[in-house]
């Protein structure tokens, strides 16, 4: 089955760096645009970065442009987010998303279980 899990998630003190991991199993990882959200408490969650299938292609939510990078390596698997630069607003459950082509017209999502990005000021 599919399954998403994120690691590296942890506190911080404002301006630092973190590099969040997602290994995804269970499905044809190189083929699937990953994305990363994050939530905050009170909050909807909200996109944070996307990744086309190969690598080349690469979206961000204008609060983190600049700061935020999304990699991919698909001979592990793996979708990264390193963060830098780390502000208290960007404290949030970080998860990780795939959007699966299940049959040629139907798609489902895909959650991780999370991980916690605290940035303390």
């Amino acid at each position: 089955q599919v399954q998403l899990v994120e690691s590296g998630g942890g506190l911080v003190q404002a301006g630092g760096s973190l590099r969040l991991s997602c290994a995804a199993s269970g499905f044809t990882f190189s083929s699937t645009i990953m994305s990363w959200y994050r939530q905050a408490p009170g909050k909807e969650r909200e996109l944070v970065a996307t990744i086309g299938s190969a690598g080349g292609s690469t979206n961000y939510a204008r609060s983190v442009k600049g700061r935020v990078t999304i990699s991919r390596d698909n001979a592990k698997n793996t979708v990264y987010l390193q963060m830098n630069t780390l502000k208290p607003e960007d404290t949030a459950v970080y998860y990780c998303n795939a959007v699966i082509w299940v049959t040629k017209v139907e798609v489902k999502t895909y959650w991780g279980q999370g991980t916690q990005v605290t940035v303390s000021s």
